[in-house]
């Protein structure tokens, strides 16, 4: 594409390839709106010590109202599959963009379980749709040899929401109430949103490629391809053991390992800004040495920090920060290497059908993975949670079978990279 040809002459050239000054704008675009999305999903774990005795709810219920934007995401996701490739992937990406917000503004406005729960299946619906679409705007727009710095970048946009967010978020909620967070981010939200649609370019060179009539084929043909179902597991491992942690992980902190709640927002606030130099240096590193090597760094990584974290007594504030900003690394060196694999899996043709079956297991293996979660760990009468250890086995296992099943993919990816113009 035309976008990329400044960076294919660099790649031809020997030089290291380059983004050009659109790309750069549109990878900052994108960044802002996963910063939205991301923090509207992630503020509901630290929130759950509030807005479980606020509301009266088990852990049970919460776990309900976790999965439920997992589960209404994943739905939307495998019913708009068939038809993601059929426009313009910047219309696609507003319209589902402003279902969001006015998902968000419901949860903002809830006041009992139940239409909270509501909330967070509108929210779902619309929300879980986006990142499939950023994913293939991004590898629509940028080649193989600039993607792992691209995902290290919208990576930024997770850290960016722990750093400026979940502790804006914290605070906003504990000098108010925990609707508050959800009303600021319907607010900056609206205001990303409109500069996408002023200053973004249609992404609509798919359309020129040749078009299924039916559907309903074309999901069944992206579907049945044998890479795609072996990406599709891949995906949903990764995901089950992050989702079956991170509900609980603030009421773990505070009531296991002794955080004051006001304390809470340190942990996040340091978390994110290390992160915020880990995923561009981790897509970096993915570039240069390629994803598989990157990938399986970060899994022992994860792997030893998850055991260590799950299985954490009374500690000083210090320890669980450092042991959450080690323990992100990993999940990041991780997270940045296989979103480089993934999206280089699909023809363009198929992409977008691709990343939205992707994403709709993700969030359905997330959802599944919290629901269980919310079953398996139990609130003790004095607020502690008991069996967090297993649920932090689950993600152990999970990482043991990707890191045998990713190979052939990584690979595959490699060799992609080195005949791609």
């Amino acid at each position: 594409m035309a976008t990329s040809a400044p960076a294919s002459a660099a790649t031809a050239a020997g030089a290291p390839p380059s983004l050009t000054r659109y790309q750069r704008f549109v990878t900052a675009l994108l960044t802002l709106l996963q910063f939205a999305v991301i923090l509207d999903f992630m503020i509901m774990s630290p929130l759950g010590a509030m807005i479980m005795p606020a509301m009266g709810m088990t852990a049970q219920q919460f776990g309900m109202v976790v999965s439920a934007y997992a589960f209404s995401a994943g739905l939307s996701g495998l019913l708009t599959a068939g038809f993601a490739d059929r426009f313009d992937r910047k219309r696609l990406l507003l319209f589902f963009y402003g279902g969001f917000l006015l998902g968000t503004l419901w949860c903002g406005l809830a006041t009992s379980f139940e239409s909270l729960l509501l909330a967070r299946i509108v929210t779902g619906l619309f929300g879980g749709v986006i990142g499939s679409i950023v994913m293939a705007i991004a590898a629509d727009l940028f080649e193989p040899a600039l993607r792992g710095r691209v995902m290290g970048l919208l990576q930024g946009g997770f850290a960016a929401s722990q750093v400026l967010g979940l502790p804006f978020g914290l605070y906003l909620a504990t000098h108010g109430d925990w609707h508050t967070p959800f009303l600021a981010l319907v607010a900056f939200g609206t205001a990303g949103g409109l500069l996408i649609a002023w200053r973004m370019k249609p992404v609509d060179a798919h359309l020129k490629l040749k078009q299924e009539r039916s559907a309903f084929a074309h999901l069944w043909h992206t579907v049945a391809q044998r890479r795609h179902l072996h990406a599709f597991l891949i995906t949903a491992l990764l995901t089950t053991g992050g989702f079956m942690i991170m509900p609980f992980a603030s009421a773990f902190s505070v009531h296991n390992v002794g955080i004051d709640l006001a304390h809470l927002p340190i942990v996040y606030l340091v978390t994110g800004i290390s992160t915020m130099f880990v995923a561009p240096l981790v897509g970096r590193l993915a570039d240069r040495f390629g994803p598989l090597p990157v990938f399986y760094t970060g899994s022992a990584l994860t792997i030893a920090m998850v055991a260590i974290y799950t299985r954490l007594g009374p500690s000083p504030l210090i320890a669980l920060v450092a042991i959450n900003v080690v323990l992100f690394a990993g999940i990041f060196s991780r997270m940045v290497p296989w979103q480089v694999v993934v999206t280089g899996i699909p023809a363009p043709e198929q992409r977008g059908a691709f990343t939205a079956i992707n994403a709709a297991l993700q969030q359905l293996a997330g959802g599944l993975a919290a629901l269980i979660s919310g079953h398996i760990v139990v609130i003790a009468a004095d607020g502690r949670l008991e069996h967090f250890p297993w649920v932090g086995n689950v993600l152990i296992g999970t990482t043991l079978a990707v890191c045998v099943l990713i190979g052939p993919l990584a690979r595959q990816h490699t060799a992609e990279r080195r005949v791609s113009p």
